[in-house]
């Protein structure tokens, strides 16, 4: 009798091929939105009124927040990898069209409306997609770390993608920044279709319902789940006394200590640091023990840290408190991101993914002007207070629900043993007669 011989171990994501090139692409494509970002910036500034441009900026997020629900049902229904292949060619197309019209002309204000406009429409596409697209490329037990090591492609987006950009602005103008976007949203795309895809268990949703049934379908799927809709309440909860403090309420800080706009980027770049070092603890461990847990107690403890900042007289303390406050906020980040994965069945997964990103970049910002407002009428103390009692909110109701208190990730499986080699039989004195010639051919 022949040994079965058990199946290699799967290989940790970031030594994966497939995950590699996942992470290839969703770096090209984060670092081409940052240089987009600036270039239409440059060129609106340079052809309009501070007003206008800040018009024209602001037009991306209206489709974007008001179209990401439905973005969570087209990647349910088409395949994530399938609408985000489409949506960086899109991105890519319209992007590059812009540089060849700048070439040639000084298009109109409501040119570079329109492309904004285009452009948050695919953004609210290809969020919920990109978010989905994990579980199809790794092993439930190395979600977690490519959720770090998506953090990490985020934070190389943020750092290299300003200075790319503004070089490119300062040789070319604005028409060489909107071209090397278009050549990075160029590079995701071979990358994208030489994924494999693997189909999870129950990845065929029906497509015979309308389009508003699949989304009430979704939302019902959130409600009822044990995990998954308390989750969404800690990530709303979250991330609206979040972004506040450290968007508007920072630049008003420094303007309040001093600091300026040197001061602005060293405590920028504090977060950052903190935020790159959980993602890559994450990356490299590969799983946090007790996930629900630590998920409640750093949203808690980086509220505390986001309180405090209002507070620091100093840079230097400033800048390490914020370096705290990446910290929680990167880990705390990224474990919500590897629990939605990993509780989610896959079939609803665009959809929840876009209920999460709803909240996080349709809603929260939302509070900018509310912060703004408050910190001229009370001052900025008592606004970081505030948003820091929502941040902890949400950490508090997370370790308050015993389900995703007691979520965990999957652990990582170890490898099968190797099968002993079968021992060869002992010999006897009489060689053993031939077994009879078969009638037919082994199946």
């Amino acid at each position: 009798m022949t040994a079965t011989l058990p199946a290699p171990a799967a290989r940790p994501a970031h030594r994966d091929p497939h995950v590699l090139r996942w992470l290839g692409a969703y770096t090209a494509s984060t670092l081409g939105s940052s240089v987009y970002h600036l270039a239409l910036s440059w060129a609106a500034v340079r052809d309009g009124t501070p007003a206008e441009a800040g018009l024209v900026m602001a037009v991306s997020a209206v489709p974007r927040a008001l179209l990401m629900l439905g973005g969570g049902v087209v990647a349910d229904r088409f395949g994530p990898r399938r609408v985000v292949v489409v949506s960086d060619t899109v991105r890519c197309l319209v992007v590059l069209g812009v540089a060849a019209l700048l070439t040639l002309t000084t298009p109109a204000l409501w040119v570079l409306a329109a492309v904004a406009l285009v452009f948050g429409t695919v953004d609210a596409l290809f969020l919920p997609a990109v978010g989905a697209l994990p579980p199809r490329i790794a092993p439930r037990d190395q979600l977690a770390r490519v959720q770090g090591m998506r953090g990490l492609a985020q934070r190389a987006g943020l750092v290299l993608g300003a200075p790319l950009g503004g070089l490119a602005v300062a040789l070319g103008g604005a028409a060489a920044a909107f071209g090397v976007a278009g050549l990075l949203f160029a590079l995701s795309l071979p990358l994208l279709l030489a994924l494999r895809i693997t189909p999870l268990a129950r990845d065929t949703p029906a497509r015979e319902g309308t389009a508003l049934r699949d989304f009430l379908d979704g939302l019902r799927y959130i409600r009822r789940h044990r995990v998954l809709g308390p989750l969404m309440i800690v990530v709303a909860l979250s991330d609206l006394g979040f972004v506040g403090p450290l968007n508007v309420g920072l630049a008003l800080l420094s303007d309040a200590r001093g600091w300026g706009a040197a001061g602005i980027g060293w405590i920028l770049a504090g977060f950052g640091t903190g935020a790159g070092a959980a993602s890559l603890l994450l990356t490299v461990r590969g799983r946090i023990p007790r996930a629900g847990a630590v998920l409640g107690w750093t949203i808690a403890l980086g509220a505390v840290s986001i309180g405090a900042l209002a507070y620091v007289p100093l840079l230097p303390v400033a800048v390490a408190v914020a370096l705290s406050v990446g910290l929680l906020a990167g880990l705390s980040g990224a474990l919500c991101g590897a629990l939605t994965q990993t509780e989610c069945d896959p079939a609803y997964l665009g959809r929840v993914t876009a209920v999460s990103s709803f909240f996080s970049l349709g809603v929260a910002p939302l509070s900018f002007p509310l912060t703004g407002t408050a910190a001229g009428l009370w001052g900025l103390g008592p606004v970081y207070v505030a948003s820091a009692a929502v941040c902890a909110l949400g950490g508090v109701y997370g370790l308050s629900v015993r389900a995703l208190r007691r979520a965990e990730l999957p652990r990582t499986a170890p490898p099968a043993p190797s099968a002993p080699a079968p021992s060869p039989p002992a010999p006897t004195s009489a060689p053993a007669p031939s077994p009879p010639a078969p009638t037919s051919a082994p199946a």
